[in-house]
């Protein structure tokens, strides 16, 4: 039996050498992990509550790690004191531990990020600086979401309620500066910024605290980000609400130190919660389960058995628990994998001779590199969710809750997720099952309570009492001074547009102090681009006057809404139409004249082909059937016709007809009245086409955008422009014309030219507006007061103020009227009647065709056969048998009655006798084919 045993012991030792060695390598019995916390924070005491519940809940379960017990080596440190606090995790790494659970500052954990990564001892840490990154710090692993994930659910939050600019107050260490620095990158992204930000130091004192929120309120904005430390960011809402900060307008956004000081802290002080109504804050969203439910039923004898009874749980007390059972999950794995623990000095790390920091007490984790690894590919659903590392190092699916403080408690008013990055009503965990939808039509939240307890949303922003005087830029024009000029006796602005600023400013909820500065000599038009330059240098903190709002424009600035329409439009010189004898000729041209000439004929004819065969009143002399044909189609013209129409065809030709001429004598009496009673203009140039198919000069105001828009846009060759800088040379160029040195046309915007043609008569605008746009003030990109100055001049406009100040400042002269209509030919012309003629047209063929079909078939019938078939012999008999054909349609057709006689006649057997034949019947009516109507009636 002994011997069996031995050969099989031998043959599994050739067969499976790594498998056996695998099984045979014995799992230490206590395996030891550290942990630096700072106990004396709210964060601190829930994470050394959390790992020891972690380690008990793990050590007494069978089915981890085998009986290998983990215990833990807990350090407490100082994060305000930089120094002793990095000498103290210096001194920790001494010790020999598979991996470290922390820190919880930032500052601590990029120093012992560097030193786990020399002693490849995985540092499972929560600190959330957006810099440490596992990229260059591969031991570095983050167990709870990063700064960069919340300040992005910051930022959206900030766009959603479409805030334009914050103050950001911070404390300057790494954790406030770095989330601050990717707080501006997030906002930055969706076109806001942060106007003022501040840090003070972790241990400031109440009078520095004072000092610098009194420099925030004097600031613009008031939408507040606090990234700061529990105690400090209490103390900042504490001495806020003393300087009436808490109140109605301003919008306090905490980031989730706050909350996560709300949820372990089991009783928070009465004055401590009523100074933060109205505050948003953001909380690691942690999703329901059992096990989260758990943990929490035996917190509170935990906090009691580990000296944290005031303590209760938060989102990172679930982290923490989350990353001790990640490394017994890992180690649990490594040990299966073969891995064995053990520790090795450090070549490098000796201390140079004489130094006592005994650096050499530091040793090498061997395996760290294979623990490491295991750790990164863990994969379970633990109290926070599931955990799994991204290829980034992160944990997936980030998501935060967004909170309102409202009385003594909290309420949830929407979620942000990584997965979609919106803020939504909807759990994280249940759009992970669905594909992300990233429209921002998706976004919704549930209504806040602002701080001032009002639900009315905060405009954010705020012209402080000692606000800086605003610099606004106007254009110091040399024409056209209705809009804007300077008063020569007080040397103050006036003008149109500079009274819509100021009734705009009126109604601002909040004083606004400016001074208007010039801009231009006064002796020519200045250049808008060059203010509006200078608005987006910051020269100017805004610009009003008449500034067109361009697309080149609105890529450096922000306007206001407009208020007044605008387009480029032509002027063009223009003449009187001299009134004669023949003006009735007027209304028609040539062309309209000689068609509607032809189709009075034309009909004429066609009706007589259709009656004269049954119809008395057009047979007789071929003169006197001339004169018929003229005499009907032009009495038609008065509806004065007296023959009547017989025929069917005739009378649907004649219907048509006389519709036709009942659209061309109205059509014509309206055109001759309008010639008759309207003065009428006239110019060469009917529109954009004929200005830019010519070669002769084009004027344009100096300073205006036409002359950029004509070049690049119309590829108007910038050497036939001409800058003209006042109305008295536009007449005088127009005047003179292209031959004579002047110009063909101006293209000037339409508000330039109305005030223009109120005081020139002769000149009229060609064509229509071929640009749409407007007028508008000018401010730096995401100005605040651009928004607001947007609604006062829609409400101007609402209540009839904008068009008083328009009729106040441009109300035009008599004159305008005419000439300001769009100049074009008065005369019809025969493209807009050639449906009618068509329609005509086709009526008259096919009454014919349809009669001559109806007489052939006649003639056939009532031919003799010998007759019909002597049209397909010879020439002559061809000929003949035309003649025939031609003479039968001629002739007078029968009455009805007599044409059944003849019909029953024919139909009688001949006989040699010579009994009478059809064509014997109806040759005495050829014979007086040529009697006239008159001589049969007599």
């Amino acid at each position: 039996m002994k011997i069996t045993f031995l050969m099989l012991l031998v043959l599994s030792l050739f067969l499976f050498p790594c498998g056996l060695c695998k099984s045979l390598a014995a799992r230490p019995s206590v395996v030891n992990i550290g942990s630096i916390l700072r106990f004396n924070s709210t964060i601190g005491g829930v994470s050394a509550v959390a790992i020891r519940a972690a380690l008990e809940d793990i050590n007494s379960d069978p089915t981890i790690l085998n009986g290998t017990a983990l215990q833990v080596d807990m350090r407490d440190t100082n994060c305000d004191d930089g120094f002793l606090a990095m000498v103290q995790a210096l001194q920790f790494m001494e010790t020999d531990v598979i991996a470290i659970i922390g820190p919880q500052c930032s500052t601590i954990a990029h120093i012992i990020s560097f030193v786990a990564n020399e002693l490849r001892v995985p540092l499972m840490a929560f600190a959330s600086d957006p810099t440490l990154s596992s990229i260059q710090l591969p031991f570095f692993v983050r167990t709870a979401p990063s700064d960069l994930y919340q300040m992005a659910a910051v930022a959206a939050v900030v766009d959603y309620y479409q805030w334009k600019i914050v103050t950001a107050i911070y404390v300057d260490d790494d954790y406030g500066r770095n989330g601050i620095a990717a707080l501006d990158d997030e906002l930055t992204a969706r076109r806001c910024k942060i106007s003022y930000k501040v840090g003070f130091p972790g241990n400031a004192k109440r009078s520095e605290l004072l000092n610098l929120l009194v420099t925030v309120n004097n600031m613009e904005s008031r939408v507040i980000i606090v990234h700061t430390s529990a105690p400090s960011g209490l103390q900042l809402f504490s001495l806020a609400n003393r300087l009436n900060m808490m109140g109605n307008g301003y919008v306090w956004i905490a980031t989730d130190w706050l909350s996560s000081y709300l949820d372990a802290n089991s009783t928070v002080p009465a004055e401590t919660i009523s100074g933060m109504q109205g505050v948003l804050t953001l909380r690691p969203h942690i999703p329901k389960s059992k096990m989260k439910s758990n943990l929490i039923s035996k917190w509170s004898s935990l906090s009691k058995k580990y000296n944290h009874s005031d303590l209760r749980t938060s989102a990172y007390a679930f982290y923490v628990y989350d990353s001790v059972w990640t490394v017994a999950r890992a180690l649990d794995s490594f040990f299966d994998d073969g891995g064995s623990i053990s520790f090795s000095n450090d070549s490098k790390l000796r201390d140079q001779t004489g130094g006592t920091l005994h650096l050499e007490a530091m040793s090498i984790f061997d395996m760290g590199n294979k623990l490491l690894g295991k750790i990164r590919k863990v994969n379970f659903t633990g109290v926070s969710g599931q955990v799994q590392f991204d290829t980034q190092g992160d944990l997936i699916h980030p998501a935060y809750d967004i909170i309102n403080i409202i009385g003594n408690g909290v309420r949830t008013i929407g979620f942000w997720s990584n997965y979609t990055r919106l803020l939504s009503t909807v759990l994280p965990e249940d759009l992970y099952s669905k594909p992300p939808n990233s429209s921002l039509a998706n976004q919704h939240l549930y209504d806040v309570i602002w701080p001032g307890e009002t639900a009315k949303k905060p405009r954010g922003w705020a012209f402080p009492s000692n606000a800086k005087e605003l610099k606004i830029g106007v254009p110091n024009r040399f024409s056209f001074k209705e809009f804007v000029t300077i008063d020569n006796v007080t040397g103050s602005m006036k003008g149109y547009c500079v009274d819509v600023f100021t009734q705009a400013l009126a109604l601002l909820p909040y004083p606004v102090t400016y001074k208007f500065v010039p801009f231009g000599s006064g002796t020519e038009n200045p250049h808008y681009d060059e203010l509006v330059q200078m608005v987006e240098n910051n020269v100017f903190d805004g610009a009003i006057g008449d500034i067109a709002i361009t697309m080149n424009r609105t890529q450096t600035v922000d306007f206001t809404q407009p208020f007044i329409e605008t387009g480029l439009v032509i002027l063009a010189p223009v003449k009187k139409h001299i009134t004669n004898s023949w003006a009735f000729l007027q209304p028609f041209t040539l062309e309209m004249w000689c068609v509607t000439g032809l189709f009075f004929l034309i009909v004429g004819v066609v009706v007589w082909v259709l009656e004269h065969r049954v119809n008395d009143d057009f047979r007789g002399p071929p003169r006197e059937q001339i004169m018929t044909i003229f005499w009907f189609s032009f009495s038609t013209l008065f509806f004065a016709h007296r023959e009547n129409t017989m025929s069917t065809l005739g009378r649907g030709v004649l219907i048509i007809w006389l519709f036709v001429v009942l659209i061309i004598v109205s059509s014509y009496t309206a055109s001759l009245t309008s010639i008759l009673t309207v003065q009428q203009l006239d110019t060469s140039i009917r529109g954009l086409d004929d200005l830019k198919s010519s070669d002769y000069p084009i004027g344009f105001q100096v300073g205006s955008f036409a002359e950029e828009y004509m070049v690049k846009e119309l590829n108007i060759s910038r050497l036939r422009l001409k800058a003209l800088g006042s109305p008295e040379e536009y007449a005088e160029n127009l005047k003179l014309g292209p031959k004579k040195g002047g110009v063909m046309a101006i293209v000037d915007e339409r508000p330039y030219v109305e005030l223009f043609l109120s005081t020139y008569c002769k000149i009229a605008v060609a064509g229509s507006d071929f640009t749409s746009r407007g007028w508008g003030f000018a401010f730096p990109r995401d100005s605040p007061l651009q928004i607001d100055l947007s609604t006062a001049i829609l409400a101007l406009s609402e209540n009839g103020e904008l068009q008083r100040i328009h009729d106040k400042w441009l109300k035009t002269g008599e004159c305008t009227a005419d000439n300001t209509e769009f100049v074009d030919s008065n005369q019809l012309r025969l493209a807009s009647f050639w449906g009618l003629f068509l329609i005509c047209g086709v009526a008259c063929v096919l009454a014919l065709l349809i009669y001559f079909s109806i007489m052939l078939r006649r003639y056939l019938k009532h031919e003799s056969p010998e007759a019909a078939l002597s049209l397909e012999s010879g020439s002559s008999k061809s000929k003949r048998s035309i003649k025939k054909f031609i003479s039968f349609v001629d002739d007078k057709e029968l009455p009805r009655k007599k044409r059944s006689l003849s019909l029953s006649r024919s139909s009688m057997p001949t006989t040699p006798t010579g009994s009478l034949s059809v064509l014997d019947i109806e040759r005495p009516v050829r014979s007086v084919r040529n009697v006239s109507v008159t001589e049969i009636r007599n």
